[in-house]
């Protein structure tokens, strides 16, 4: 017997839904609805502490939106469940947050710990590899936020996890921004602060979790999924060619070369770049390289599926 489920995982750079009907005795999903919106609720979280009164305002807006599509497909408040991560975790005024969210969906919002995020992640992203013979485990899944980027080892169920505060938004806003505006393209040494600090975060990362070993890296969320969609030269952002497939380290170094010495308007015409992704896309693809170099990865799997398809999962561990 299926359970009609939602799932929002409200991020630093986005705010995302998914409605599904699943089966706790196994099969496919019946997803029924997946949409994103770039909110950009960590605006400036990084250097002030709170949260700006203007992307709050546009978080609550896509929660207005997607209210009307929870009471379209029949979603009770009881079977759905709001994650927050990075952004709203850092905030002072998190509590202004919360409350809009009540106020709107009739769900508080969980903002779950690093932890957390990485085990839904995993969950979210391992569930249908696990079995399959050309995508072995152990893993080691890289999700790649706004804020922070998740590191998870793990096969049937998590071994390690750790959450660092790197991710594409913290990135750029910390080296890339001045006065209000984006170094286009940036500096050399602005990339390379950029990459000192991912170092330094897998530096901390590797204290917990084995950044060698695993067998399959998995990539996850948008960053990964965007430079995916660059390597593989669509004609647009398809979702279905970009699931699980397999980018090899000298693709993600190239189109990382590419991104980080193109300007605003040549980033923002590449058919497969979300218009909220154009600023903070480097940084993103230069966390990936990162994380590839560190781990000796000739490849990564991207996965379509993560932190957003655990949380809807972990609805019917609640039930």
């Amino acid at each position: 017997m299926t359970t009609r489920v939602a799932a929002v995982d409200c991020g630093t750079n986005s705010i995302r839904l998914l409605v599904a009907d699943l089966d706790p005795a196994g099969g496919e999903p019946a997803e029924l609805d997946r949409r994103m919106r770039i909110v950009r609720l960590g605006q400036g979280v990084d250097r002030t502490g709170r949260l700006a009164p203007e992307a709050l305002e546009r978080t609550f807006a896509a929660c207005r939106e997607y209210a009307g599509v929870l009471r379209e497909l029949g979603v009770t408040p009881e079977h759905t469940r709001f994650v927050a991560t990075s952004a709203s975790r850092d905030a002072e005024n998190r509590d202004d947050f919360v409350r809009g969210v009540v106020d709107i969906l009739g769900v508080e919002p969980e903002v779950v710990t690093g932890d957390e995020e990485a085990r839904l992640s995993f969950t979210g992203a391992t569930r249908e590899l696990a079995g399959h013979e050309h995508v072995p485990g152990p893993y080691l899944v890289v999700d790649i936020g706004g804020g922070s980027t998740e590191l998870v080892v793990g096969d049937d169920t998590v071994r390690a996890a750790r959450s660092v505060d790197v991710g594409c938004v913290r990135l750029t806003e910390r080296h890339l921004l001045r006065d209000g505006r984006i170094a286009d393209p940036p500096t050399a040494g602005q990339v390379a602060a950029m990459r000192a600090d991912a170092d330094a975060a897998l530096d901390l990362a590797g204290e917990t979790v084995p950044l060698s070993g695993a067998r399959t890296l998995v990539g996850l969320a948008g960053s990964v999924t965007t430079v995916a969609g660059i390597a593989l030269e669509l004609p647009a952002y398809d979702s279905r060619a970009i699931h699980h497939s397999r980018i090899t380290a000298g693709q993600v170094a190239a189109v990382t070369e590419r991104l980080l010495t193109s300007t605003h308007e040549e980033r923002a015409a590449l058919p497969v770049m979300h218009p909220g992704r154009v600023d903070v896309i480097g940084a993103g693809a230069l966390v990936l390289l990162a994380v590839m170099e560190r781990t000796g990865a000739r490849e990564v799997v991207v996965s379509e599926h993560d932190i957003l398809d655990g949380i809807a999962w972990s609805v019917l561990e609640r039930a």
